[in-house]
């Protein structure tokens, strides 16, 4: 019995400070978390007061409030940098996964670690231009609201700040500190290598376009890094080794890029999809197109591709649309025979196709970078999805017709 005791009690010695070490980032996480999460909900609602009142201020009063632009573009920023630090923390960053998911257990957990490393590491190189960048900017005053523009600007250093602490955060919950350590020596070696390399660099020229574009870039995001910090540490690597260019240049391009007032409609699209998907109206719309179709061989196929199509071209979502839509369909379409299979490639295929349908976040996006014209995008965009709406129910009706000859 002496024997059995002393066993539990090394494992506890040993496993101990790891334990508490994970349970305490943990807690400070989870705080950390809900103290920025208030902000960006009083910031939503905040962006919805100051638009509904600049449109009624202008279109009904005909007395505009030359201010509720430049209020909005300012909190548009820090609720996107905000939202950033929610969504690393959440890990919802877009990244690709195909080629970790192929690996074993222990890999992609080592690679998930490498891809945090790699984040941390943006994060830690761009922070000092950040802060240079607000620190630039005290010496601005907006024109409307006659503040200095630092207000603005530090959206940017706090939102790379705390990134980097849930990025600290999630390293101290790895249960593995050889993994830990091992990605960060695996991160330093490669930054340190592509330093020493610096006048290697110089002599290139235009080959480091393929060297940090191509081969950067496909190496992080294969790896699983998100891919917005794989193409953070590209331009990062090729302004610093390659170029004279300051790094201001890059915190600029990332402040005008964020908080272009085009984008507003993006948080408030998503708003509207959850808005429509919680009050039931979208349920309330699906059900109705049922109700004309469902009695036609295969309608509930056609509905769902018809109330996709639907519910995108008012929530602009891709996540609000399939929430809306599957919940009341799937059920009774398992229960007349479907297959949960063919059911999701359905889904995700009409997910995909509702891309171009207005109002797309995808075209809003394209439009606000390249600078064409939203109304434009939406117009051309309007014809090819309906095109292929039709052509998906064909291939719907041959894959239920050649079902039920089967049977």
């Amino acid at each position: 019995m002496a024997h059995v005791q002393a066993a539990p009690n090394e494992t506890s010695f040993i496993s101990g400070p790891s334990s508490n070490r994970r349970s305490w980032a943990a807690r400070i996480e989870r705080a950390l978390g809900v103290i920025v999460e208030i902000p960006v909900a009083i910031l939503v609602a905040a962006e919805i007061a100051i638009l509904f009142a600049g449109v009624v201020s202008r279109y009904v009063f005909h007395r505009p409030l030359v201010w509720s632009d430049e209020l909005a573009s300012i909190l548009f920023l820090w609720l996107a940098m905000l939202g950033a630090v929610i969504a690393f923390r959440r890990n919802e960053h877009m990244r690709m996964t195909a080629i970790v998911a192929m690996t074993s257990r222990e890999m992609q957990a080592f690679l998930d670690v490498l891809a945090t490393c790699a984040a941390l590491a943006f994060l830690v190189m761009i922070a000092w231009p950040a802060l240079e960048y607000a620190h630039e900017e005290t010496f601005i005053t907006t024109p409307a609201l006659e503040v200095t523009n630092a207000w603005r600007a530090a959206a940017l250093p706090a939102g790379i700040g705390l990134m980097a602490v849930f990025a600290v955060l999630r390293l101290a919950q790895v249960s593995s500190v050889r993994a830990v350590g091992l990605a960060l020596g695996a991160v330093l070696g490669i930054v340190a290598l592509f330093w020493a390399a610096e006048p290697l660099f110089r002599q290139l020229g235009n080959l480091n376009l393929l060297i940090f574009f191509v081969g950067v870039v496909a190496a992080t995001v294969f790896a699983g890094v998100p891919i917005a910090f794989a193409f953070g540490l590209a331009i990062f690597g090729y302004l610093t080794l390659t170029t004279q260019t300051p790094l201001l240049i890059l915190v600029g391009r990332m402040d005008e890029g964020m908080s272009h007032l085009i984008l507003l409609s993006v948080p408030l699209f998503v708003f509207l999809g959850l808005l429509i998907e919680m009050t039931g109206m979208a349920r309330a719309m699906v059900a109705f197109l049922a109700s004309l179709l469902g009695h036609v061989r295969g309608g509930l196929h056609y509905v769902l591709v018809g109330a996709m199509y639907l519910v995108s071209g008012i929530s602009g979502s891709k996540a609000a649309d399939m929430a809306a839509v599957a919940p009341v369909l799937f059920p009774e379409m398992k229960e007349r025979g479907a297959k949960p299979g063919d059911l999701v490639a359905l889904l995700s295929a009409t997910g995909a196709q509702t891309e171009t349908i207005p109002p797309s976040l995808v075209l809003i996006t394209i439009g606000s970078v390249t600078g064409v014209s939203i109304a434009a995008l939406f117009t051309g965009g309007l014809l090819p999805g309906l095109v292929l709406a039709v052509f998906l129910c064909l291939v719907v009706r041959g894959a239920i017709g050649t079902r039920t000859s089967a049977m």
